[in-house]
């Protein structure tokens, strides 16, 4: 049995009126990481282009104890660089979950029919949204935990109304940072899945998403921070062209805190992308 324990996309493309693909290879990295990728075929001529690419990690579970965690058979490596470079990746997505952890003390509360009239535009409390969602037998696997899948996409849809209701257009997803897999949800849980802007540059905007569990069959349980992880949206003409974003409002402390930790994550992931564009051109 595994779990998923975090999804760290590289970059996502939305493509309708084309077929993806989505393919997969062995891992070959520590800590049972494994590559996918999602394939466009263009219509007429064949070629395919990569839309999609994220690293998905999990971890192993025994299948007479679903609460603890076995060691990941050791794989062989084609060369020694493939696991040096699983070895960089395995360390950067610890980091990156410590800082998630350090922020799940933060609180969301749930905004389901706020009066946004009396807030201002472009503020984090006018776009702030909230969805919950009760979770069934058709969200579940085999074992009655909820499939990671399930999660991203109810917490893909929270930031995109934030996204919405920030810009007033039509908006995209552009990348999500770190997807954090902190606890299993079970089934019969109500989960609450709450988003709020943290971070706008000129042409994209940063939404954090939180998913609480409460899991109110099972009375010797408090509710817990179950998934927690950035998105990053662009806003789009009707055309499909890229419009500059409302630049947030903060009003309080936090949120101006939160906009800088923002920036932050921008600057560093900005910073990494031309990196690796001036490495493939050298390649």
């Amino acid at each position: 049995l595994f779990l998923l324990l975090l999804w760290q996309p590289a970059q996502i493309a939305r493509t309708p009126s084309q077929k993806c693909i989505v393919t997969s290879a062995p891992s070959q990295s520590p800590a049972g990481q494994g590559p996918a990728r999602c394939q466009r075929h263009r219509h007429g001529t064949g070629a395919k282009k990569v839309t999609n690419k994220a690293t998905l990690w999990y971890v192993p579970l025994s299948l007479k104890n679903v609460n603890k965690v076995v060691e990941v058979p050791p794989i062989q490596y084609a060369r020694k660089e493939q696991e040096e470079e699983g070895k960089k990746r395995y360390e950067e997505q610890k980091l990156d979950r410590l800082e998630t952890k350090q922020r799940n003390g933060d609180v969301i509360f749930p905004i389901i029919n706020p009066d946004r009239q009396t807030k201002e535009p472009h503020t984090v409390g006018y776009s702030q949204s909230s969805l919950i969602h009760l979770v069934g037998p058709s969200d579940c696997t085999l074992l009655g935990f909820v499939h990671g899948g399930v999660t991203m996409k109810l917490m893909d849809e929270v930031a995109g109304i934030v996204a919405a209701r920030h810009c007033k257009t039509n908006i995209v997803t552009a990348s999500v940072d770190a997807i954090n897999f902190h606890e299993k949800i079970k089934k019969g849980s109500v989960i609450t899945i709450s988003g709020r802007m943290t971070f706008t540059s000129n042409k994209s905007m940063e939404i954090e998403v939180f998913v609480d569990a409460d899991p109110f069959v099972d009375e010797a349980r408090e509710r817990y921070r179950a998934v927690s992880a950035f998105f990053t949206y662009v806003s789009l003409s009707k055309e499909g062209k890229p419009l500059p974003v409302p630049q947030l409002l903060t009003e309080t402390e936090d949120e101006k805190r939160r906009f800088e930790e923002g920036k932050g994550r921008y600057l560093q992931t900005k910073a990494k992308r031309q990196a690796q564009l001036q490495q493939a051109a050298l390649q």
